[in-house]
Protein backbone atom coordinates (compact mmCIF):
# COMPACT_ATOMS: atom_id res chain seq x y z
CA UNK A 1 0.00 0.00 0.00
CA UNK A 2 1.24 3.49 -0.80
CA UNK A 3 1.70 6.22 1.79
CA UNK A 4 -1.63 7.76 0.87
CA UNK A 5 -2.89 10.51 3.15
CA UNK A 6 -6.48 11.73 3.15
CA UNK A 7 -7.52 14.83 5.03
CA UNK A 8 -9.98 14.13 7.87
CA UNK A 9 -13.55 15.11 7.08
CA UNK A 10 -13.07 15.22 3.32
CA UNK A 11 -12.00 13.07 0.42
CA UNK A 12 -9.16 15.41 -0.54
CA UNK A 13 -5.98 13.38 -0.74
CA UNK A 14 -2.71 14.99 0.25
CA UNK A 15 0.78 13.62 -0.29
CA UNK A 16 -0.27 12.48 -3.76
CA UNK A 17 -1.28 14.38 -6.84
CA UNK A 18 -2.71 13.80 -10.25
CA UNK A 19 -4.57 10.71 -11.50
CA UNK A 20 -3.56 8.40 -8.63
CA UNK A 21 -5.03 10.68 -5.95
CA UNK A 22 -8.23 11.10 -7.94
CA UNK A 23 -8.47 7.34 -8.49
CA UNK A 24 -8.19 6.59 -4.76
CA UNK A 25 -10.72 9.29 -3.92
CA UNK A 26 -13.22 7.96 -6.47
CA UNK A 27 -12.62 4.39 -5.30
CA UNK A 28 -13.26 5.25 -1.66
CA UNK A 29 -16.50 7.05 -2.51
CA UNK A 30 -17.65 4.10 -4.64
CA UNK A 31 -17.02 1.61 -1.85
CA UNK A 32 -18.79 3.79 0.71
CA UNK A 33 -21.70 5.17 -1.29
CA UNK A 34 -22.00 3.20 -4.52
CA UNK A 35 -20.18 0.09 -5.70
CA UNK A 36 -16.50 -0.67 -6.16
CA UNK A 37 -15.25 -3.28 -8.62
CA UNK A 38 -11.75 -4.73 -8.46
CA UNK A 39 -9.87 -7.45 -10.34
CA UNK A 40 -7.85 -8.95 -7.48
CA UNK A 41 -4.46 -9.81 -8.92
CA UNK A 42 -3.24 -10.57 -5.38
CA UNK A 43 -5.60 -13.55 -5.09
CA UNK A 44 -5.18 -17.10 -6.39
CA UNK A 45 -7.59 -20.01 -6.99
CA UNK A 46 -6.63 -23.61 -6.21
CA UNK A 47 -8.70 -26.59 -7.36
CA UNK A 48 -8.76 -29.53 -4.94
CA UNK A 49 -9.94 -32.88 -6.28
CA UNK A 50 -9.95 -36.52 -5.16
CA UNK A 51 -12.33 -38.74 -3.19
CA UNK A 52 -10.94 -37.56 0.16
CA UNK A 53 -10.96 -33.82 -0.62
CA UNK A 54 -13.92 -32.98 1.64
CA UNK A 55 -12.81 -34.95 4.70
CA UNK A 56 -9.21 -33.77 4.28
CA UNK A 57 -10.00 -30.07 3.96
CA UNK A 58 -12.57 -30.34 6.76
CA UNK A 59 -9.79 -31.44 9.09
CA UNK A 60 -7.37 -28.81 7.85
CA UNK A 61 -9.42 -25.62 8.13
CA UNK A 62 -11.58 -23.86 10.69
CA UNK A 63 -14.99 -24.06 9.05
CA UNK A 64 -17.47 -26.80 8.18
CA UNK A 65 -16.57 -28.30 4.80
CA UNK A 66 -18.50 -31.55 5.27
CA UNK A 67 -21.71 -29.54 5.58
CA UNK A 68 -20.98 -27.52 2.44
CA UNK A 69 -23.25 -28.64 -0.41
CA UNK A 70 -22.42 -28.09 -4.06
CA UNK A 71 -22.98 -24.43 -4.86
CA UNK A 72 -22.02 -23.40 -1.34
CA UNK A 73 -19.34 -20.91 -0.33
CA UNK A 74 -17.76 -20.49 3.10
CA UNK A 75 -14.95 -18.46 4.66
CA UNK A 76 -12.27 -20.46 6.47
CA UNK A 77 -8.84 -20.21 8.08
CA UNK A 78 -5.77 -22.38 7.88
CA UNK A 79 -4.27 -22.46 11.38
CA UNK A 80 -1.23 -23.87 13.09
CA UNK A 81 -1.69 -26.40 15.87
CA UNK A 82 -1.67 -23.44 18.28
CA UNK A 83 -4.40 -21.61 16.33
CA UNK A 84 -2.12 -18.99 14.82
CA UNK A 85 -3.56 -17.98 11.40
CA UNK A 86 -1.54 -18.99 8.35
CA UNK A 87 -4.00 -17.87 5.68
CA UNK A 88 -7.65 -17.02 5.24
CA UNK A 89 -9.60 -18.43 2.32
CA UNK A 90 -12.99 -18.73 0.67
CA UNK A 91 -13.96 -22.31 -0.20
CA UNK A 92 -16.30 -22.85 -3.17
CA UNK A 93 -17.93 -26.31 -3.42
CA UNK A 94 -18.30 -27.68 -6.95
CA UNK A 95 -20.01 -31.05 -7.53
CA UNK A 96 -16.65 -32.75 -8.14
CA UNK A 97 -14.08 -30.38 -6.62
CA UNK A 98 -13.38 -27.67 -4.05
CA UNK A 99 -12.03 -24.30 -5.09
CA UNK A 100 -9.83 -22.55 -2.54
CA UNK A 101 -9.60 -18.79 -3.11
CA UNK A 102 -6.91 -17.11 -1.03
CA UNK A 103 -4.25 -14.41 -0.98
CA UNK A 104 -1.44 -15.32 -3.34
CA UNK A 105 1.30 -14.30 -0.88
CA UNK A 106 -0.17 -16.53 1.85
CA UNK A 107 -0.76 -19.61 -0.29
CA UNK A 108 2.82 -21.06 -0.15
CA UNK A 109 2.65 -21.35 3.67
CA UNK A 110 -0.88 -22.77 3.53
CA UNK A 111 0.14 -25.19 0.80
CA UNK A 112 3.11 -26.37 2.86
CA UNK A 113 0.78 -26.97 5.81
CA UNK A 114 -1.62 -29.00 3.69
CA UNK A 115 1.17 -31.08 2.14
CA UNK A 116 2.60 -31.80 5.59
CA UNK A 117 -0.63 -33.50 6.67
CA UNK A 118 -1.36 -35.11 3.31
CA UNK A 119 -0.21 -38.73 3.66
CA UNK A 120 -2.42 -41.41 2.13
CA UNK A 121 -5.42 -39.23 1.29
CA UNK A 122 -6.77 -39.20 -2.25
CA UNK A 123 -6.34 -35.46 -2.75
CA UNK A 124 -4.75 -33.41 -5.52
CA UNK A 125 -4.26 -29.64 -5.70
CA UNK A 126 -3.84 -27.54 -8.82
CA UNK A 127 -3.20 -23.81 -9.01
CA UNK A 128 -5.55 -22.38 -11.63
CA UNK A 129 -3.32 -19.89 -13.39
CA UNK A 130 -6.08 -19.18 -15.93
CA UNK A 131 -8.60 -17.90 -13.35
CA UNK A 132 -9.06 -14.43 -11.86
CA UNK A 133 -11.04 -13.16 -8.89
CA UNK A 134 -13.26 -10.08 -9.06
CA UNK A 135 -14.73 -8.45 -5.95
CA UNK A 136 -17.76 -6.13 -5.92
CA UNK A 137 -18.43 -4.17 -2.72
CA UNK A 138 -20.58 -1.28 -1.59
CA UNK A 139 -24.23 -0.44 -0.89
CA UNK A 140 -25.14 -0.61 -4.60
CA UNK A 141 -23.36 -3.93 -5.22
CA UNK A 142 -26.58 -5.98 -5.39
CA UNK A 143 -28.21 -3.50 -7.76
CA UNK A 144 -25.15 -3.50 -10.03
CA UNK A 145 -24.88 -7.28 -10.06
CA UNK A 146 -28.58 -7.63 -10.96
CA UNK A 147 -28.25 -5.09 -13.76
CA UNK A 148 -25.15 -6.78 -15.20
CA UNK A 149 -25.96 -10.47 -14.70
CA UNK A 150 -29.63 -10.75 -13.71
CA UNK A 151 -31.66 -11.11 -10.55
CA UNK A 152 -30.63 -14.76 -10.06
CA UNK A 153 -26.95 -13.80 -9.83
CA UNK A 154 -27.72 -11.01 -7.37
CA UNK A 155 -30.11 -13.02 -5.22
CA UNK A 156 -28.38 -16.36 -4.70
CA UNK A 157 -28.26 -15.71 -0.95
CA UNK A 158 -25.34 -15.48 1.45
CA UNK A 159 -22.95 -18.40 1.19
CA UNK A 160 -24.12 -19.53 -2.26
CA UNK A 161 -22.87 -19.12 -5.79
CA UNK A 162 -24.48 -19.31 -9.22
CA UNK A 163 -23.01 -19.80 -12.66
CA UNK A 164 -23.41 -17.25 -15.43
CA UNK A 165 -21.72 -18.68 -18.50
CA UNK A 166 -18.15 -19.45 -17.47
CA UNK A 167 -18.32 -17.10 -14.46
CA UNK A 168 -19.12 -18.15 -10.91
CA UNK A 169 -20.80 -15.45 -8.81
CA UNK A 170 -20.90 -15.81 -5.01
CA UNK A 171 -22.80 -13.78 -2.45
CA UNK A 172 -20.52 -13.32 0.57
CA UNK A 173 -19.95 -11.23 3.67
CA UNK A 174 -16.77 -9.18 3.39
CA UNK A 175 -15.53 -6.62 5.90
CA UNK A 176 -18.81 -7.04 7.75
CA UNK A 177 -21.06 -6.14 4.79
CA UNK A 178 -22.80 -8.04 1.94
CA UNK A 179 -20.67 -8.28 -1.18
CA UNK A 180 -19.97 -10.42 -4.24
CA UNK A 181 -17.00 -12.43 -5.47
CA UNK A 182 -16.55 -13.81 -8.96
CA UNK A 183 -14.21 -16.44 -10.39
CA UNK A 184 -13.75 -15.89 -14.12
CA UNK A 185 -11.35 -16.75 -16.90
CA UNK A 186 -8.41 -14.37 -17.08
CA UNK A 187 -9.34 -13.15 -20.55
CA UNK A 188 -12.81 -12.20 -19.32
CA UNK A 189 -11.75 -10.36 -16.15
CA UNK A 190 -11.33 -6.89 -17.65
CA UNK A 191 -14.44 -7.06 -19.88
CA UNK A 192 -16.57 -8.25 -16.94
CA UNK A 193 -15.23 -5.51 -14.67
CA UNK A 194 -16.11 -2.95 -17.36
CA UNK A 195 -19.58 -4.49 -17.73
CA UNK A 196 -20.21 -4.12 -14.01
CA UNK A 197 -19.06 -0.49 -14.02
CA UNK A 198 -21.23 0.28 -17.06
CA UNK A 199 -24.23 -1.20 -15.22
CA UNK A 200 -23.84 1.52 -12.60
CA UNK A 201 -24.52 4.33 -15.03
CA UNK A 202 -21.60 6.37 -13.72
CA UNK A 203 -23.18 7.05 -10.32
CA UNK A 204 -20.28 6.37 -7.92
CA UNK A 205 -19.53 3.00 -9.48
CA UNK A 206 -16.00 2.40 -10.71
CA UNK A 207 -12.99 0.10 -10.63
CA UNK A 208 -11.18 0.77 -7.38
CA UNK A 209 -7.49 0.59 -6.42
CA UNK A 210 -6.29 -1.51 -3.51
CA UNK A 211 -5.46 1.67 -1.54
CA UNK A 212 -9.18 2.50 -1.39
CA UNK A 213 -10.12 -1.01 -0.25
CA UNK A 214 -7.46 -0.82 2.47
CA UNK A 215 -9.09 2.29 3.92
CA UNK A 216 -12.46 0.54 4.08
CA UNK A 217 -10.86 -2.61 5.50
CA UNK A 218 -9.30 -0.73 8.39
CA UNK A 219 -12.48 1.27 9.03
CA UNK A 220 -14.36 -2.04 9.31
CA UNK A 221 -11.80 -3.46 11.74
CA UNK A 222 -10.91 -6.44 9.55
CA UNK A 223 -7.48 -7.88 10.30
CA UNK A 224 -5.22 -8.90 7.44
CA UNK A 225 -3.05 -11.93 8.08
CA UNK A 226 0.64 -11.05 8.04
CA UNK A 227 -0.11 -7.34 8.35
CA UNK A 228 -2.17 -7.12 11.55
CA UNK A 229 -1.13 -10.55 12.83
CA UNK A 230 2.18 -12.27 13.46
CA UNK A 231 3.38 -15.74 14.41
CA UNK A 232 2.15 -15.26 18.01
CA UNK A 233 -1.37 -14.06 17.20
CA UNK A 234 -4.36 -16.27 17.92
CA UNK A 235 -7.20 -16.24 15.39
CA UNK A 236 -9.65 -15.20 18.11
CA UNK A 237 -7.41 -12.32 19.15
CA UNK A 238 -7.72 -11.00 15.58
CA UNK A 239 -11.55 -11.25 15.69
CA UNK A 240 -11.68 -13.93 13.01
CA UNK A 241 -14.73 -15.70 14.47
CA UNK A 242 -16.82 -15.40 11.23
CA UNK A 243 -14.45 -17.89 9.59
CA UNK A 244 -14.61 -20.40 12.46
CA UNK A 245 -17.19 -23.11 13.13
CA UNK A 246 -17.59 -23.73 16.86
CA UNK A 247 -19.65 -26.92 16.34
CA UNK A 248 -17.63 -28.94 13.79
CA UNK A 249 -15.38 -31.85 14.59
CA UNK A 250 -11.62 -31.97 14.98
CA UNK A 251 -9.39 -29.71 12.89
CA UNK A 252 -5.87 -28.33 13.16
CA UNK A 253 -5.86 -25.66 15.87
CA UNK A 254 -9.25 -26.61 17.33
CA UNK A 255 -8.03 -27.40 20.85
CA UNK A 256 -6.55 -23.94 21.34
CA UNK A 257 -9.65 -22.26 19.91
CA UNK A 258 -11.91 -24.27 22.22
CA UNK A 259 -9.82 -23.56 25.31
CA UNK A 260 -9.83 -19.83 24.65
CA UNK A 261 -13.58 -19.89 23.98
CA UNK A 262 -14.57 -22.03 26.96
CA UNK A 263 -12.44 -20.18 29.50
CA UNK A 264 -12.93 -16.70 28.14
CA UNK A 265 -9.19 -16.51 28.56
CA UNK A 266 -8.20 -14.11 25.79
CA UNK A 267 -5.68 -11.61 27.11
CA UNK A 268 -5.29 -9.70 23.82
CA UNK A 269 -7.79 -8.49 21.23
CA UNK A 270 -7.88 -6.45 18.04
CA UNK A 271 -8.95 -2.87 18.73
CA UNK A 272 -8.97 0.41 16.85
CA UNK A 273 -6.90 3.54 17.46
CA UNK A 274 -7.98 7.12 16.72
CA UNK A 275 -4.72 9.04 16.36
CA UNK A 276 -4.32 12.77 16.97
CA UNK A 277 -1.94 15.13 15.20
CA UNK A 278 -0.65 15.67 11.70
CA UNK A 279 2.16 13.09 11.87
CA UNK A 280 1.24 9.48 11.11
CA UNK A 281 3.12 6.98 13.32
CA UNK A 282 4.76 4.07 11.57
CA UNK A 283 3.39 0.54 11.54
CA UNK A 284 4.95 -1.32 14.48
CA UNK A 285 4.90 1.71 16.78
CA UNK A 286 4.40 0.95 20.47
CA UNK A 287 1.01 1.60 22.04
CA UNK A 288 1.59 2.86 25.59
CA UNK A 289 -0.96 2.88 28.42
CA UNK A 290 0.03 4.13 31.89
CA UNK A 291 3.70 3.86 30.97
CA UNK A 292 3.50 0.24 29.74
CA UNK A 293 3.45 -1.18 26.24
CA UNK A 294 0.07 -2.84 25.56
CA UNK A 295 0.43 -3.56 21.85
CA UNK A 296 1.78 -2.45 18.46
CA UNK A 297 0.18 -0.25 15.83
CA UNK A 298 -0.66 -1.86 12.47
CA UNK A 299 -2.32 -0.61 9.26
CA UNK A 300 -2.04 3.13 10.03
CA UNK A 301 -3.75 5.39 7.49
CA UNK A 302 -5.98 8.43 7.13
CA UNK A 303 -9.70 7.91 6.62
CA UNK A 304 -11.92 10.55 5.01
CA UNK A 305 -14.58 9.94 7.68
CA UNK A 306 -12.43 9.30 10.72
CA UNK A 307 -9.07 10.97 10.29
CA UNK A 308 -5.91 9.12 11.32
CA UNK A 309 -6.69 5.56 12.43
CA UNK A 310 -5.00 2.21 12.83
CA UNK A 311 -5.40 -1.24 14.33
CA UNK A 312 -3.61 -2.93 17.20
CA UNK A 313 -3.91 -6.22 19.07
CA UNK A 314 -3.97 -4.90 22.62
CA UNK A 315 -3.64 -6.27 26.14
CA UNK A 316 -6.99 -6.51 27.95
CA UNK A 317 -6.07 -3.54 30.13
CA UNK A 318 -6.49 -1.36 27.01
CA UNK A 319 -9.91 -2.53 25.81
CA UNK A 320 -11.91 0.42 27.14
CA UNK A 321 -13.23 2.55 24.25
CA UNK A 322 -12.16 6.16 24.64
CA UNK A 323 -9.15 5.37 26.85
CA UNK A 324 -6.18 7.64 26.16
CA UNK A 325 -2.92 6.04 25.00
CA UNK A 326 0.32 7.18 23.40
CA UNK A 327 1.68 5.82 20.13
CA UNK A 328 5.49 5.86 20.07
CA UNK A 329 7.57 4.80 17.08
CA UNK A 330 11.27 4.09 16.65
CA UNK A 331 12.04 7.56 15.39
CA UNK A 332 11.25 8.99 18.80
CA UNK A 333 7.96 10.50 17.70
CA UNK A 334 4.91 10.19 19.92
CA UNK A 335 1.25 10.85 19.18
CA UNK A 336 -1.79 10.87 21.43
CA UNK A 337 -4.52 8.38 20.57
CA UNK A 338 -7.79 6.97 21.83
CA UNK A 339 -8.98 3.36 21.93
CA UNK A 340 -11.94 2.54 19.69
CA UNK A 341 -14.04 -0.59 19.43
CA UNK A 342 -14.49 -2.12 15.98
CA UNK A 343 -15.81 -1.37 13.48
CA UNK A 344 -14.97 2.29 13.91
CA UNK A 345 -18.00 4.52 14.44
CA UNK A 346 -17.97 8.10 13.10
CA UNK A 347 -17.87 10.95 15.62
Amino acid sequence: MSNTQINPGSTEITGLSGPLAAEIEAGYRALRYGAGVRVCTERIVIRMTGDDRVSFLHGMCSNDIKGLAAGGVVAALFLTERAHPIADAVVWAEPDALLIETERALWPAAHEQLERFLVADDVEMEELADRSVIQIDGPRATEIMAAAFGEQAAGAGAGRYVEAGDARIATVMRRGAPAFSMIVENAQASPIAARLVDAGGGREVCEVPVDATEIVRVESGTARIGVDTDARTLALEARMEPAISFTKGCYVGQETVERATARGALKRRLMGLRIDGARMPQSGAQVILAGKEVGRLTSPLRSPRLGAIGLAILHHSAWTPGAAVAVRDGGGGEAAARISDLPFAPD
